[in-house]
């Protein structure tokens, strides 16, 4: 008998199937390659196979899954999306517009996500919630990898420091926590006596500064977490605050409608931004120090020039209230906002309008947004309890997906092509039938990638049926090509060939009832 195969260890069987066939035993002892040490590892810890269905101590392996990523580690490709937005030189801000939806995370506990923050080295996305979790997302996989009971109320803010080695966040309580990178809880302060709405680091990162709903903004000492002083001023809730990139300059923002700009060290208010008529959500500096971007309950975002102490620009397009902002890390003239009503708007400073719009992001407010330090993915926490990741579109990518296809541009290639465009479900990515299919029935060429047709006569006509209008073919004229109706009409004899059991008893039913009203006029 040759042993080569099966060797002396009590299973011998062919390399592989030697762990499988003893159920303890090893592999070949000749043979000399992967499958042995393979069928070895498998017999000792008595499953099939290494490649069969059990792994160590009979454990059933979780299949491999393959996940969408966005991968910039690899060099030598010179492929559009494989460059980080710094390495273009012409400095274009369309190579940096994140529209292309990757992934959505979600909690198995559902509950809103107030804020989302890019670890420093961009490999993990730390999100916090309502429930007072923090969750970590891979950057790279955009899977789940850990979660925590952070707080115990629910997590207001977040902010890493400039050195990247520490992270502090608010609560509803007040609290704010000391975290290391490896989410480590040092230290715990009573700050507030409400709801810590945001803190900021300084440049030198030897103090924070936090803010609240009683009105007030603190300065703190990082090392030995001492107040310092306390900034009074406000008429009500503050509710954003930023530290200047490099100056001791601070700016808040609060629900009596003013920014404020404040000297850290002496406590004093130097000036006052007029301009916005509600409720100011977010304010932010930009990196090169001289605009300050403020986001408002009024719809509008507007941009201060500190130079000149005056408004530089306004935009307008959001529909409902400005909840979040933030800057480009790399382009220092593109920024992104999110609204009330879910939708992102991408902006350009020196243009009106946006550059794009997502007007269906999210199905509720966003509550926060945050650049990969790359910057080439956008993180967006909402009301709607997801966390979603978005990257830029390659070359030729296209762009009907529910996420882009907005409802007005719905509306108005319905109208080009003359068809009834019906709803999409929330879980559906693309249409029932595709554009160039529909355009087919209808003999019209399709439309091309991206298009958007104007509208010289306001907006299109709402599809037959709709607001009263009875559709085509109820008042004897013959419906347009391509019409489909609702609920198509069914003839009852199709019904009954189709459902003979349920007709079947259907008169079953009638007779029995028959035969208890005869019954009951017999006793009367």
């Amino acid at each position: 008998m040759d042993n080569r195969r099966g060797g002396y260890g009590g299973g011998g069987g062919f390399g592989r199937g030697g762990g499988q066939a003893g159920g303890g035993g090893g592999g070949g002892s000749y043979f000399q390659n992967n499958a042995g040490s393979a069928g070895q590892g498998a017999g000792a810890a008595g499953g099939p196979d290494n490649r069969g269905h059990y792994g160590f101590d009979g454990k059933r392996v979780r299949k491999a899954i393959q996940r969408r990523t966005v991968d910039y580690n690899a060099t030598l490709m010179r492929y559009w999306e494989a460059l980080p937005p710094f390495a273009y030189t012409n400095f274009n801000v369309s190579t940096s517009v994140t529209t292309k939806f990757v992934h959505t995370s979600l909690n198995k506990v559902r509950c809103p996500i107030n804020a989302v923050r890019w670890t420093p080295e961009g490999r993990r996305l730390v999100t916090g919630a309502s429930s007072g979790e923090f969750t970590l997302w891979n950057g790279l996989t955009f899977n789940f990898e850990t979660i925590l009971q952070a707080h115990d109320s629910a997590v207001r803010c977040m902010r890493w420091s400039h050195n990247d080695i520490w992270m502090i966040s608010g609560e509803d309580s007040g609290q704010i926590k000391y975290w290391q990178s490896n989410m480590n809880n040092l230290k715990v302060v009573q700050a507030h006596k409400e709801v810590v709405r945001d803190v900021t680091f300084s440049p030198t990162d030897s103090k924070f500064a936090s803010c609240s709903d009683d009105g007030t903004i603190k300065i703190w000492s990082f090392a030995d977490a001492i107040e310092e002083r306390t900034l009074t001023g406000h008429g009500w809730d503050v509710k954003c605050l930023d530290w200047h990139p490099t100056k001791g300059l601070l700016a808040s923002g609060s629900k009596d409608n003013l920014a404020k700009l404040w000297d850290p060290k002496t406590g004093k208010a130097l000036a006052t931004l007029h301009g916005h008529k509600n409720t100011i959500m977010q304010t932010q500096w930009n990196r090169n120090g001289n605009w300050l971007l403020t986001a408002c309950r009024d719809q509008l975002v507007r941009v201060y020039d500190i130079r000149t102490m005056k408004e530089m620009q306004v935009f307008r397009g959001h529909k409902r209230e400005v909840q979040s902002i933030s800057w480009h890390p790399v382009h220092e003239n593109l920024f992104v906002s999110g609204g009330w009503e879910g939708s992102i708007f991408f902006w350009q400073v020196g243009n009106d309008q946006p550059i794009t719009v997502m007007e269906t992001a999210h199905d509720s407010s966003v509550f926060s947004l945050d650049w990969h330090p790359l910057g080439h993915i956008l993180v967006s926490g909402s009301n709607d309890h997801t966390t979603r990741f978005w990257t830029r579109n390659r070359p030729g990518d296209s762009m009907h997906d529910r996420f882009n296809y907005t409802p007005t541009r719905r509306a108005a290639l319905a109208a080009h092509l003359g068809i009834v465009w019906t709803a999409w479900p929330r879980q559906c990515t693309r249409p029932s039938r595709t554009l160039a299919a529909t355009a087919a029935a209808n003999q019209q060429p399709p439309p091309p990638p991206g298009f958007r047709p104007p509208f010289p006569g306001g907006m299109p006509p709402p599809p037959p049926g709709m607001m009263g209008m009875p559709p085509p073919g109820a008042m004897g004229m013959p419906p347009p090509p391509g019409f489909r109706p609702p609920f198509p009409p069914q003839p009852q004899q199709q019904y009954q060939q189709q459902y003979p059991q349920q007709n079947g008893q259907q008169q079953n039913g009638q007779q029995q009832q028959q035969q208890r009203g005869q019954y009951n006029q017999g006793r009367q």
